[in-house]
């Protein structure tokens, strides 16, 4: 069983007042032209991290789209994300902000990565104070995961703004 039916019946809500926050802090919020994103190769991205991986319309990079627009693409794109996120998490004790942290997550990664996760299985298991830690750290404690790049020569480099949003994740999630 999955979350599909607590977002049917209204107990947990797609495309949260709080995920849109969130990923306006950590995507751009008025991010209206298309631009090359440097931490993914180039990705042609715009609005709230809007690629063409995600987005029914095609990304040119110098293009503007209108704040309508970006609400419009914005809003698909969460809720279709939150739902596959959804079909993942079989732990129905999940709520608002654990669900919200992991579509973040997923929003960044591919929902696919997220949902493959330690974290999630973490959380799946019933353990969800654990799975939250999991969005920012190894088994350890002490190493990031999910802050790394590659480069096109296979090298990974720390970005320290991604395990920042790793750290928010975690503790939304904690919430």
């Amino acid at each position: 069983m999955n979350l599909r039916h607590k977002i049917a019946t209204g107990a947990l809500v797609l495309g949260s007042s709080t995920l849109m926050a969130f990923l306006g802090a950590w995507e751009g919020n008025g991010q209206n032209t298309v631009y090359a994103d440097k931490l993914a190769r180039g990705l042609p991205t715009v609005c709230k991290g809007i690629t063409r991986y995600t987005s029914p319309y095609p990304l040119v990079v110098g293009d503007y789209w209108s704040d309508a627009r970006c609400a419009e693409v914005e809003q698909l794109v969460v809720r279709k994300g939150q739902l596959q996120i959804a079909d993942c998490i079989t732990n129905q004790d999940v709520g608002q902000y654990t669900f919200d942290a992991l579509s973040s997550h997923g929003h960044n990664f591919g929902n696919p990565s997220t949902c493959a996760s330690r974290a999630v299985a973490l959380i799946n298991a019933g353990r969800i104070a654990e799975g939250c830690k999991a969005l920012a750290w190894a088994p350890d404690g002490k190493t990031p995961v999910w802050a790394y790049v590659t480069d096109a020569q296979g090298r990974k480099t720390f970005v320290r703004g991604l395990h920042k949003r790793r750290l928010a994740e975690a503790e939304l999630c904690a919430r």
